[in-house]
């Protein structure tokens, strides 16, 4: 391969996952991680609030649809579920700032995810496990969205020659195996 096709797929790799990576943590973090303007985002093999998992708070970017998706699987009051995750967010905030230049240790996300679902179980008068059902759905639903995603994008970018079909393949590969963001896992 040559180098210019190197350095292109390198740099359409990258674009791909930040995009993707933008895209997916957007609805994650909403439940657990605070934001001056209330937006946040949500991701992986349960729900939690990294890469596309159900935990916006009911505004946003995604949250309303999250909240939305939610009160429709779990048959409850959409204004209920937004309430739930804001409170959930609100009482899940870190009490201080991660120090500048670190990530801050974050939660692990199993006990994250359980952390939510106990809470919205809680809030809304629904069993736990039917909560726990309904994310990992949401979260399930939206990885096949992403992948679908990527895969129009990377077959776009073979169609217009940016890319050659194992090149693109090589991308989704990656993507499928975690190396980087981009669709699901």
């Amino acid at each position: 391969m040559s180098k210019t096709k190197r350095i292109t797929l390198g740099v359409a790799a990258g674009a791909l996952a930040l995009g993707a990576g933008l895209g997916v943590t957007s609805i994650a973090t909403a439940a657990t991680t605070p934001t001056p303007s209330a937006t946040s985002s949500t991701d992986a093999s349960t729900p939690s609030d990294q890469g596309g998992r159900p935990g916006g708070h009911g505004h946003g970017r995604d949250g309303g649809k999250i909240a939305s998706e939610l009160a429709t699987k779990l048959g409850v009051d959409e204004t209920k579920v937004s309430d739930a995750l804001k409170a959930f967010r609100e009482a899940n905030k870190p009490t201080t700032p991660p120090a500048e230049g670190t990530e801050g240790s974050k939660p692990d996300p199993s006990a994250r995810d359980a952390a939510l679902a106990k809470s919205l179980a809680s809030a809304l008068g629904v069993d736990e496990a039917k909560v726990t059902t309904a994310l990992e759905e949401i979260r399930s639903e939206g990885q096949a969205q992403r992948a679908a995603a990527l895969k129009t994008r990377l077959d776009k970018a073979v169609t217009d020659g940016k890319l050659t079909q194992a090149e693109a393949d090589a991308v989704t590969k990656a993507v499928e195996a975690g190396v980087i963001g981009g669709g699901g896992r």
